[in-house]
């Protein structure tokens, strides 16, 4: 049994996300983390969500609410979408717990003590229209790099380039829209993390297996232009974690908060603290620190591409340049972009499939499956209605569920709900244990390598393997002239169905359980001897007939959806 610290990145706190923010980082992290569980190894899988910055200051006004307390509803508001999709945390914390308080202001007084914190007098922008300083993600203007028109004051999102608010051409106010910004003096805080280029380089140059997107986004956020620059960690602002230097004050610094980018990462450890203080768990060092057994412990991280910068290098800085033995990950798994009917799912401007109306219209194995088998690993990903009605009557209505009903109903007709004794197995259900062997070391192989695509398109195959094995045996014809014969084949098939619960339940796990159930069974062992497993279900052994797994989507239900999802969110 191995030991796996698995943590999705923390979504942001203001609003509900889309679609596209699940399958990049908390759909395929549930998935990791189930399968990792049912192979018996030892897993935390944390979340939390991140709740501080000027983000979440607009949306509570705009709620007209105490920020505090819109922070507190929406993060029930989310967690408990994330239970509807069966996302399987051990912990879903929040960012502005004491904890990452604490935390965040010890980290702080670490890298300080490491000569690595600088103060800097400075110019910000200043929105006269709006009366404060405007953080840099709420300054807009065309980037000077690749000329999109609505690049953010900290980053571009469409070539990732790290920016400053100034580097901006046409700069405006994203809360107000004034163009009427000055520059203002004033004093903050700077993790010198152009002093550690050389350490971080030489960490992910050792990074040999990660994804190809991970390591380039990185490399070019360390090499390009004057390469890696060290970072603002605060702002001025009233919500947010206080600058402190450990417990004590930071003289100049009275007033201000830690920058989002600097306390969210830090909430992935300080949510395991969080998940033993709720009496969940207990040591939480031993996942994290390597002084405390966090040694053997494989720490792999889920994300949109878009977050790939501050998990390879900003993080990382704030790790390394601590000077204490705090656990740095071992596998960053990213993910390109999915978009929505040809443009892009967007949670500022309020476009797309919302998770909490995703629930609404359909069950969460749905949109699991269809969002993990089209997962945009290598490139970005396109939602239409055409292709997710398609898919979903295809893999689900026509191939698993269809299998489970055929069976047994047929069951039910000739030999009752029970499984049949009669029969030896033959030359077909030998040849179909083999071909079934080599899958299932090819989905596992693909699973714990993290290719999802994969690991969907190899579980599809096992379906269809058993409903072609079904086709070609014929029970309900081979059944007039020799019911031994079919009772055998039908024994099979009904064995699949449980062995098929099993390697289902990473990606579709309420039906999975709906299946255990049905086949009456309590065992949800892993199949590392399929033969063997295909006889888990002894002769005479009850099951229970399931309603029908997955209604089709109409023509009509595609068509009243694609135009009550064409327009914005409000």
């Amino acid at each position: 049994m191995a030991r796996h610290l698995i943590t999705s990145a923390i979504p942001y706190i203001n609003g509900i996300k889309h679609l596209g923010n699940l399958v990049g980082s908390q759909l395929p992290a549930d998935l990791y983390a189930r399968y990792l569980r049912q192979r018996g190894h030892e897993v935390l899988f944390l979340c939390a969500t991140d709740e501080h910055g000027t983000p979440a200051e607009l949306a509570a006004a705009k709620a007209g609410k105490p920020v505090a307390d819109y922070c507190a509803e929406m993060h029930d508001v989310q967690a408990k979408i994330a239970d509807g999709f069966g996302l399987s945390f051990d912990h879903f914390g929040r960012s502005s717990s004491a904890q990452n308080h604490a935390l965040t202001q010890h980290f702080a007084g670490a890298l300080a003590r490491q000569g690595l914190i600088k103060e800097v007098s400075e110019t910000q922008i200043y929105s006269q229209a709006d009366g404060r300083f405007l953080p840099d993600r709420y300054i807009e203007g065309t980037c000077p790099n690749c000329g999109f028109e609505d690049a953010r004051g900290d980053q571009c999102d469409n070539c990732t380039k790290q920016l400053d608010p100034t580097d901006l051409i046409n700069p405006r106010s994203s809360v107000s829209g004034a163009t009427d910004l000055e520059e203002r003096e004033t004093k903050h805080l700077y993790l010198k993390q152009s002093n550690l280029r050389d350490d971080l380089q030489a960490w992910i140059n050792s990074k040999s297996d990660w994804p190809v997107l991970t390591t380039s986004i990185a490399n070019k956020w360390l090499n390009d232009g004057d390469g890696l620059q060290d970072r603002g960690i605060t702002r001025d602002l009233d919500w947010g974690i206080p600058v402190k230097n450990g417990t004590e004050d930071w003289p100049g610094m009275e007033g201000k908060v830690f920058y989002v980018w600097f306390d969210a990462p830090i909430e992935y450890i300080a949510c395991a603290q969080e998940w033993v203080d709720a009496g969940k768990g207990s040591d939480w060092e031993r996942w994290w620190r390597t002084d405390k057994g966090a040694d053997d412990v494989t720490y792999t991280q889920f994300m949109g591409k878009d977050n790939v910068p501050f998990h390879t290098l900003s993080f990382p800085a704030t790790i390394l340049g601590s000077g204490e033995p705090w656990k740095l990950v071992d596998y960053i798994k990213s993910f390109n972009y999915l978009n929505y009917e040809g443009g892009q799912f967007s949670t500022s401007r309020g476009r797309g499939v919302f998770m909490d109306q995703a629930l609404e219209i359909l069950p969460a194995d749905v949109w699991r499956w269809w969002l993990l088998s089209h997962a945009p690993e290598s490139s970005d990903a396109e939602f239409t209605w055409e292709n997710f009605q398609a898919a979903v009557n295809k893999d689900l209505s026509d191939v698993l569920g269809n299998f489970v009903s055929r069976v047994t109903k047929f069951c039910r007709s000739k030999f009752d709900e029970t499984v049949p004794s009669a029969g030896e197995y033959g030359p077909a259900e030998h040849a179909l244990i083999a071909d079934l062997t080599k899958r299932i070391r090819a989905y596992e192989s693909h699973m714990e390598a993290m290719d999802v695509r994969k690991s969907a398109a190899e579980l599809r195959a096992i379906w269809a393997a058993g409903n072609e094995y079904l086709q070609e045996a014929a029970p309900w014809s081979v059944f007039k002239e020799d019911p031994d014969r079919a009772a055998a084949q039908i024994r099979l098939a009904l064995n699949l169905i449980r062995l098929y619960a099993v390697l289902s339940a990473p990606f579709i796990p309420t039906t999975a359980a709906k299946l255990f159930v049905a086949m009456n069974t309590l065992d949800t062992s892993w199949p590392d001897d399929v033969a063997a497993a295909l006889g888990s279900l002894e002769a005479g052994h009850e099951f229970a007939v399931p309603d029908n797994l997955f209604a089709k989507i109409t023509d009509e239900e595609r068509e009243d959806w694609a135009a009550k999802f064409s327009g914005v969110r409000t």
